[in-house]
């Protein structure tokens, strides 16, 4: 199967997000016009349903649909949100928020968080640039960029002092993305950090001569800044923190999520107090949420009863499609954006951009 054949079998996505490449949608997933009511039907087992709904026009064939079928109700949930989302302008900020994406605890979806609701805001037209400060390089992978070892990197600006602007390079699927990509260098960075001067403010003062270059060459403005932490609260992490307004936290939905956060929390408020007073925690993200267990929900619950204001309505639950998106170098935007996943990131987008 080509890549075009591939990309004609998923639904549009919701705003212009690429092509997906060289993998197929599963059989349901196009049938979400009126004119595939008898392939859905069949799929859920209601080949017997009426088609009078879906003769009618404009009408979907969510809508002839008997909604007391648990799949046709999560079809129907589901393209409600959809119909939200579709062709809903997302406001640009005053000035560039600066997001950290940090948990020290590892699995919890700091990677894919950040490349995902990165191509979520780029894709709706919004100048969004990621910086990925992990050694290990996912997010880069996730974007497409080149990161082997003989590539300028974010390693380079820290350490060599090489401008922001010689490292970053563009996404290849989605417009108005760009990354400054992580090699292995990074992983000894955190000891030749320590002799150097101003060792926790140095990502900040690229990401600062970077903006002005930007507007000297009649560049637009970025709008957002995602910065990829590696799951330690190391001196990278700390120049992440220094570097950011704003700390965007993935809570993976189960118990030593929460013992983690406790301590991140513990280490944010010591670099409000003695380096970057303006830092806060603006965001919290629900992740890897399942719904069939107590467990999830009562973690879900918890989080939101302390953190009412920060914890976004939208929930990433555990997706398949999610997991499959880097392997082809692809974010899930781009991969399938007609799936659970992706749709549950574009909301988190939208609720990141209204606030």
């Amino acid at each position: 199967m080509t890549s075009s054949e591939a990309s004609t079998q998923r639904i549009p996505p919701f705003v212009s997000l690429g092509s997906a490449r060289a993998f197929a949608a599963p059989a349901v997933a196009p049938a979400y016009s009126g004119n595939r009511t008898t392939s859905v039907a069949k799929t859920t087992g209601m080949a017997g349903v009426s088609r009078e709904t879906s003769v009618a026009g404009p009408a979907t064939v969510l809508d002839s649909i008997d909604d007391s079928s648990p799949i046709a109700r999560e079809l129907a949930h589901e393209n409600k949100r959809r119909e939200r989302l579709l062709g809903r302008p997302l406001p640009k900020p005053e000035k560039t928020r600066i997001f950290t994406v940090s948990n020290q605890k590892g699995g919890v979806g700091k990677t894919t968080t950040t490349v995902n609701i990165a191509a979520a805001l780029a894709a709706a037209g919004l100048n969004v640039l990621v910086i990925d400060i992990d050694p290990q390089g996912n997010a880069s992978t996730a974007l497409g960029i080149e990161h082997h070892a003989d590539v300028d990197s974010i390693y380079d600006v820290l350490i060599n002092d090489i401008p922001l602007q010689d490292v970053v390079a563009p996404c290849p699927d989605i417009a108005k993305l760009i990354c400054a990509p992580a090699t292995i260098h990074l992983a000894g960075a955190e000891i030749e950090l320590v002799s150097l001067v101003a060792r926790e403010q140095r990502l900040r003062r690229a990401i600062d001569v970077y903006a002005k270059e930007r507007a000297k060459n009649g560049e637009e403005r970025l709008d957002y800044i995602f910065i990829d932490c590696p799951p330690s609260l190391g001196l990278l992490t700390v120049n992440a923190f220094c570097a950011a307004s704003e700390v965007l936290i993935p809570i993976q939905c189960e118990y030593y999520a929460l013992e983690g956060l406790s301590q991140l929390l513990k280490n944010i408020e010591m670099i409000q107090k003695h380096l970057n007073a303006d830092l806060v925690v603006s965001t919290i993200l629900l992740t890897m949420y399942d719904g069939r267990t107590n467990l999830a929900a009562q973690v879900a619950a918890e989080v939101r009863e302390h953190f009412p204001e920060q914890v976004l309505g939208a929930v990433v639950p555990r997706s398949v499609r999610i997991s499959e998106a880097p392997s082809y170098q692809q974010t899930v935007m781009t991969y399938d954006p007609s799936s659970s996943g992706a749709l549950s990131y574009l909301e988190a987008a939208a609720e990141i951009a209204e606030r």
